[in-house]
C-alpha cells in the first residue's frame, strides 16, 4: 500500500485547509486511515481516523469541531477538512493505513505511511 497526501501549505490563522491522501496498490486489505501531525520538537499525535467499511471516525476531543475526517472510497481517498486553525495546528501531518480491525488512535495499529505534508498557520 502506498499512500500520497497533499494540499498542505501555508494559511492564517482562523483559515481553513483540506488534506489529502490518496492510497494505492492493495488498498483492499485497508480497514482504516488516519490522519496525524508532528510540531517540530514534539512527538507524533493523533488526529483522526475512519473507517472505510463502516464509516465510523475517531479524534481526541481536543479536535472535535474543528478537524473532520471523511472518505471516498470509490477513489481510494481519505480527506481532512481543517478548520478555524490556529498556529498550534503547525506540523507535518501524515496519513496512515491500518490492516487491523479497529479506529484507532494508536500509531502502532498503522503498518503503511505517508511522506506527510507541511500545514503551516502563521498568526
Amino acid at each position: 500500500v502506498q499512500l500520497q497526501a497533499s494540499g498542505g501549505g501555508l494559511v492564517q490563522a482562523g483559515g481553513s485547509l483540506r488534506l489529502s491522501c490518496a492510497a494505492s496498490g492493495r488498498t483492499f486489505s485497508i480497514y482504516a486511515l488516519g490522519w496525524f501531525r508532528q510540531a517540530p520538537g514534539k512527538g507524533r499525535e493523533f488526529v483522526a481516523a475512519i473507517s472505510r467499511r463502516t464509516g465510523s471516525t475517531a479524534s481526541p476531543e481536543s479536535l472535535k469541531g474543528r478537524f473532520t475526517i471523511s472518505t471516498d472510497n470509490s477513489e481510494n481517498t481519505v480527506y481532512l477538512q481543517m478548520s478555524v486553525l490556529k498556529p498550534e495546528d503547525t506540523a507535518v501531518y501524515y496519513c496512515a493505513a491500518s490492516e487491523d480491525g479497529v479506529v484507532s488512535g494508536d500509531a502502532l495499529r498503522y503498518q503503511y505511511w505517508g511522506q506527510g505534508t507541511l500545514v503551516t498557520v502563521s498568526s
